[in-house]
């Protein structure tokens, strides 16, 4: 894990929420040993349905969330050492909704300076002369800076906000479905600017999306995240083309086609997302799996190598190899094989 700018290192959030009636509280398990890695100039997507703890693990990350269990560490020091300022000036935000994000009674240069003037950068020509930079950079003109959030587009909204997180020239930004508030064409106007920022001040970002197509066209890494676990971490590349975990065959499988013969795809998972306050046992994902054998509702399977990345199945691991349906059959070798070298 050298030259990491971010790490979670087992990182772990649980909460104490309400089982229902006469029932007491119950532990939810938000987040359970997740350990990712971020380096300079790197984009890191993180996808998974709604509810399975990737926001919570972005919070965490940006302190607003404190682990139960893990650690955060940034250039190799516990996040929660860092002073706040500090904190703030090397790690920011971009939320989904531009609109609740910021502040109604404020104009655009005043919601952009904000940072500046808490943390002193500069005399005020100096921030002023700041921000008109930044306003170019997110393609805002310039009589945007005496506008008020609610005369903006929600696309000219997300590109202050942006504006805003980038003033104090952070090191790594925290991209918490930045475009899904958006309309289609407005999205690729600003993930283009993203991009373009990226290369513009090195930056590197977590970018948390359900949106397949936003990862694939961003991210240099993808993990992805179900219950709480991550169950596949790969470049890229490989999740799009070679993925090996069920889930993340289904994840792509979801996605609509604009081929109107083909209709909504049939995935078999079933209405409902699993109850995280009773998950299953074993492998979280067994009760929804088309791969399901013996070990799945048992054991929990580690994270482990398999190709670029890493899986967390038990169809990769050794000691299952005999277990597997058909592996009497004399081609369960064969099958195996194949699902590690896919």
């Amino acid at each position: 894990m050298s030259g990491a700018l971010l790490e979670t290192r087992g990182v772990g959030c649980s909460f104490r929420v309400s089982g229902g009636l006469f029932r007491g509280k119950k532990l939810l398990r938000a987040v359970e040993s997740v350990s990712l890695t971020l380096r300079a100039g790197q984009t890191l997507g993180l996808v998974g349905e709604s509810g399975c703890g990737k926001s919570t693990l972005a919070k965490m990350v940006l302190g607003l969330l404190t682990p139960s269990e893990g650690e955060i560490l940034i250039d190799g020091r516990p996040l929660a050492s860092l002073p706040r300022r500090e904190r703030a000036r090397r790690i920011q935000p971009i939320f989904q909704d531009p609109y609740s994000s910021l502040n109604p009674r404020r104009p655009v240069e005043e919601i952009i300076r904000q940072p500046l003037d808490i943390n002193g950068v500069g005399t005020q020509e100096e921030r002023r002369r700041q921000v008109t930079e930044m306003l170019d950079l997110v393609r805002l003109p310039l009589r945007a800076r005496h506008a008020y959030p609610n005369q903006l587009s929600g696309g000219q909204r997300q590109r202050v906000a942006i504006a805003r997180a980038l003033i104090l020239r952070p090191s790594i930004v925290i991209c918490d479905e930045p475009t899904s508030a958006l309309d289609v064409s407005v999205q690729a106007q600003i993930l283009n600017i993203l991009m373009d920022l990226r290369r513009e001040f090195a930056l590197s970002y977590l970018f948390v999306s359900h949106n397949l197509a936003v990862v694939e066209h961003l991210a240099d890494e993808v993990a992805v995240m179900y219950l709480g676990r991550i169950v596949e971490q790969a470049p890229t590349e490989q999740i799009f083309t070679a993925p090996r975990h069920p889930y993340t065959r289904i994840l792509l499988e979801s996605v609509l086609t604009p081929e109107p013969h083909l209709g909504v795809p049939e995935l078999g998972l079933g209405s409902s997302f699993p109850d995280p306050l009773e998950p299953p046992s074993g492998c979280s994902f067994h009760p929804r799996c088309p791969n399901i054998f013996q070990p799945c509702a048992k054991s929990l399977p580690d994270l482990r190598n398999a190709g670029a990345g890493r899986v967390a199945c038990h169809l990769y691991d050794p000691r299952f190899d005999s277990l597997h349906p058909g592996s009497g059959s004399g081609d369960q070798g064969v099958r195996h094989s194949a699902l590690l070298t896919q």
